[in-house]
């Protein structure tokens, strides 16, 4: 698929959510990425693949947290977006969440943070993920109503009724599991405030998750 037919370029927050000063979103941010970073450490990959990796800081913070994977391949739809920072050890891959340029259960670990919010069809792009996951999926989104009430708390997106520019889905805990479920076994759900980070196994994985 070439880039003429993908969704747009995906919009998201306007501030730098993992280098801000405001202490109150420090405190947030600190507990999603304990939660993504704990879950990982479980699954210790020897290969993983992030799919949405924006400007690749998700994965890097993981990276330094522990023994990274052998492979670790950030994808994105325009991987001019990752940071000159990132590990250039890295693979990069540009490519769709809805066609991963991979073949079936290539990855230990398939990452999709902070993606499904701004996809039209996103059941299509968790087919896609567990599809190229040998043993597990990592997935976190916004958890709603609690998102879009803490950026009206701050003063934010509020013509929007504080919904961030750019999200085009919105989920409650319960919807990200069901979602999830059609094509994972979840085996854990965790809510760092204001999110849902969920682990699942491929439903046609016979390793476990764990």
């Amino acid at each position: 698929m070439n880039r003429a037919q993908q969704e747009p370029v995906i919009v998201g927050n306007v501030y730098d959510k993992y280098g801000t000063r405001n202490p109150f979103a420090r405190l947030l941010m600190r507990g999603f990425l304990d939660t993504v970073g704990s879950l990982f450490a479980r699954i210790a990959p020897g290969s993983a693949l992030e799919v949405g990796c924006g400007e690749g800081l998700l994965a890097q913070h993981l990276a330094t947290t522990g023994p990274p994977p052998l492979r670790f391949v950030l994808c994105d739809i325009d991987i001019r977006r990752i940071s000159p920072h990132v590990d250039r050890r890295f693979e990069r891959q540009e490519a769709s969440a809805y066609e991963l340029p991979f073949a079936d259960a290539t990855f230990d670990l398939v990452i999709c943070c902070e993606v499904l919010e701004h996809l039209r069809d996103p059941s299509r792009a968790i087919a896609e993920a567990a599809r190229v996951a040998r043993r597990a999926v990592l997935v976190s989104t916004p958890r709603e109503p609690l998102w879009r009430l803490l950026n009206v708390a701050r003063g934010s997106y509020l013509s929007a009724w504080g919904n961030t520019p750019g999200h085009v889905q919105h989920f409650s805990g319960r919807g990200l599991v069901r979602l999830a479920s059609g094509f994972l076994d979840v085996v854990e759900r965790r809510s760092p405030p204001p999110w849902t980070v969920l682990l699942g196994r491929p439903r046609r994985a016979s390793n476990c998750a764990s």
